[in-house]
C-alpha cells in the first residue's frame, strides 16, 4: 500500500512539473508572436521570459490539485500595436504550436536515447516523465484550439469563416463561449467524458510527431 501511495506521488509531481513546463512554453509562444508583430506588451509586462514564476497562477495551479483542472495567467497583448491584420491568429497559433514543438522534441529525444541504449531512459522514473510531459503538451495544444470562451481557438477559427459568419460567431462566443466551456469543463470535473474527443486527437498524432 506505501509503494502505491509512493508511487502515485511520484506520478502527481511528474504531472505538475510536466504542466509547469508546459503551460510556460505555451504563455512564452504567445509572448514571443506578439513582439514579432510590433507588440511590446507582453514583454513589458515581464512575460517574453521562460521563468515559469512569471507565467504561473497560483490559483490555476491550485485548481489542478483541487479538481484535475488548470490555468496559467494570460499573456497581455494590445491589438493596436500589431502590424498585420492576421497577428491575432499567429499570436493565438503561437501557444498550441509551442506545445505540439516540445511534445515532438521530448518524444523523440526519448526515443533517441532509448535507441540508443542508454540505461537511465529505461528507468521508470524518467520513462514516466516524458511520456507524461509528451501526453501533457498535445492534451493542451488539442484542448486549446477550442474555438470557446478564451481558449486560443476563438481567434483562430474567425480567420477560417466568411466574414458574416465571423462576426456572428465572435458575438455568440463573447456572450455564451465562457459558460458553455465552463459547463463542458464542470460535466468533465463530474466524471461525463466530454473531452474523450480531445484526447482521442491528441493522442492519434503521435505518430505524426514521430521521427526516429
Amino acid at each position: 500500500m506505501v509503494l502505491i501511495q509512493q508511487g502515485e506521488v511520484l506520478l502527481f509531481a511528474l504531472l505538475l512539473v510536466a504542466l509547469i513546463l508546459s503551460l510556460t512554453f505555451h504563455e512564452f509562444g504567445h509572448a514571443f508572436v506578439a513582439k514579432l508583430y510590433g507588440d511590446p506588451t507582453a514583454e513589458r509586462a515581464g512575460r517574453l521570459t521562460l521563468n515559469p514564476l512569471a507565467h504561473i497562477d497560483l490559483m490555476g495551479l491550485a485548481m489542478v490539485v483541487l479538481v484535475g483542472f488548470g490555468y496559467a495567467k494570460p499573456v497581455p497583448t494590445d491589438p493596436r500595436n500589431f502590424r498585420s491584420k492576421r497577428a491575432d491568429l499567429w499570436v493565438a497559433a503561437a501557444g498550441p504550436a509551442m506545445n505540439l514543438a516540445l511534445a515532438a522534441v521530448a518524444w523523440n529525444f526519448f526515443l533517441g536515447m532509448r535507441m540508443a541504449g542508454v540505461e537511465y531512459f529505461a528507468e521508470p522514473g524518467p520513462q514516466t516523465f516524458f511520456v507524461v510531459l509528451v501526453q501533457v503538451n498535445l492534451l493542451l495544444m488539442v484542448f486549446n484550439l477550442i474555438p470557446l470562451g478564451p481558449l486560443d481557438g476563438h481567434y483562430i477559427l474567425p480567420h477560417f469563416l466568411p466574414a458574416a459568419a465571423a462576426r456572428t460567431y465572435r458575438e455568440y462566443n463573447q456572450r455564451f463561449g465562457v459558460y458553455a466551456l465552463l459547463a463542458l469543463i464542470v460535466l468533465a470535473i463530474l466524471g461525463v467524458p466530454v473531452f474523450g474527443y480531445v484526447m482521442s486527437m491528441a493522442a492519434a498524432l503521435l505518430p505524426y510527431i514521430t521521427f526516429v
